[in-house]
């Protein structure tokens, strides 16, 4: 049973980290590099995931075997969100003297990544 949970989260991680990489390949054409847009992007939709997911599991809405959660919530979701990523380019926009971009980038993520969260549990609460 650990090896399948093991295999599904490797699996999961795999297709997270290839949806985050040509998500910010798609989002970068679109809105440019001068801010860390598509990290932005990919954090707070993956936090709007998460609240959703575990709420719908937690509420037995969504009925998965554990392998399958953590596939999902661990493999797809950890690998799709990008905190280090976030960390990295928002120390850039600081050495570079974007300190403001750097400010937004922190205050904006944090907080628009709580909102996320709260809107996919509330969402998937009310079903």
């Amino acid at each position: 049973m650990l090896l399948k949970k093991i295999f599904l989260i490797a699996i999961g991680g795999s297709l997270g980290a290839n949806a985050r990489y040509w998500l910010g390949i798609l989002v970068e054409h679109y809105l440019g590099g001068e801010f860390p847009y598509a990290t932005f992007i990919v954090n707070i939709t993956g936090s709007f995931l998460l609240g959703m997911f575990l709420t719908l599991v937690s509420t037995r809405y969504l009925s998965l075997n554990q392998g399958y959660q953590w596939a999902i919530s661990v493999g797809f979701l950890g690998s799709y969100t990008t905190f280090s990523a976030f960390k990295y380019e928002t120390m850039m926009l600081a050495e570079t003297g974007n300190h403001l971009g750097a400010l937004m980038n922190t205050g904006l993520s944090i907080f628009v990544g709580l909102i996320a969260v709260w809107l996919g549990v509330r969402i998937c609460s009310i079903l």
